[in-house]
């Protein structure tokens, strides 16, 4: 990789951070292809400078591990990293999103939780209270990236590393052992996780996880830069099919079921962004995960 203090240049590729964490799934775990990666493996661009690279597996606790890379040269470089746990088991959901162009990179960082943190004091207590000093460690190095709305917030934990940086090498090195200390966190939190038996908790897992794919499959900020590259059609079943895999087939619930509140009065979704909610200019989680974002800014 080419380096210094200036731009990262054409040696930067965040294959390196879906390499790496492949194989460290591969020391706990038995990874098989998912039937999703055949069809997406190699997607034809409308650019002759871009190319993308679809992967995506499965495992005996693993529903869907799926990394897509789109780098385009000199110019754009897109992460889009998740792991998903078969709904037997109520794992937060792994997600690693990273847009870098040569002025800056917007990512975003997160163990995903399965259930509102919030309301659910004892999710909390579960996934996160032992995990708050992932995020001290980082939160100088990562800042807060600014204002975000509380409808952004929806499917983020106290641990969230959103952050907009300088694409220097000095800070992807940051952002790539970020990435491999909260990946192998999920590693350990899914090789610790004991099978469930009750059928209902199961449905309710599937229900979240559910909710969470179909909330992501309509908001995809990466939508657009799909469509231009790849066409309408092709982005549609790439982000069904492949990045949000299973909101055809883990519940028949649709978007305005969900949420209600975006229903526009002809019955479409109101596609607008930011709409709901007020905005927090810093994070609005203490040093325990407390969320203390009411006391913010409106």
């Amino acid at each position: 990789m080419s380096g210094g203090s200036g731009g990262l240049g054409a040696g930067f590729s965040y294959q390196k951070f879906v390499h790496v964490a492949l194989e460290q799934t591969r020391l706990r775990t038995a990874l098989a292809p998912h039937p999703s990666q055949e069809k997406f493996k190699f997607i034809k661009t409308n650019e002759d400078n871009t190319i993308f690279n679809a992967l995506s597996f499965s495992a005996p606790k693993i529903r869907l591990l799926r990394s897509l890379t789109i780098e385009q040269k000199n110019s754009v470089q897109v992460l889009d990293f998740a792991a998903f746990s078969e709904p037997e088991y109520d794992l937060p959901i792994f997600c690693a999103n990273a847009f870098t162009s040569p002025a800056r990179s917007i990512v975003v960082l997160d163990l995903n939780p399965l259930y509102d943190t919030t309301e659910h004091k004892d999710y909390r207590g579960k996934y996160y209270r032992n995990l708050m000093p992932l995020i001290h460690k980082y939160s100088e190095l990562l800042p807060w990236g600014g204002k975000i709305t509380s409808e952004s917030l929806r499917f983020f934990s106290p641990i969230v590393i959103w952050t907009i940086l300088e694409p220097t090498e000095a800070n992807h090195q940051v952002l790539y052992s970020a990435f491999m200390d909260y990946f192998k966190v999920w590693l350990e939190l899914m090789d610790e996780a004991v099978q469930g038996t009750s059928v209902e908790k199961i449905d309710r897992n599937r229900e979240a996880q559910h909710k969470y794919l179909t909330w992501r499959a309509e908001k995809d900020p990466g939508y657009p830069l799909l469509k231009k590259l790849i066409g309408e059609c092709a982005a549609k079943e790439l982000v069904r099919e492949f990045l949000f895999e299973g909101v055809d087939s883990l519940g028949t619930k649709s978007f305005l079921e969900y949420f209600p509140e975006y229903a526009q009065e002809d019955g479409t979704v109101n596609k607008k962004r930011s709409m709901v909610g007020k905005s927090f200019e810093t994070r609005p989680w203490d040093a325990h995960g407390q969320f203390v974002g009411d006391a913010g800014d409106g």
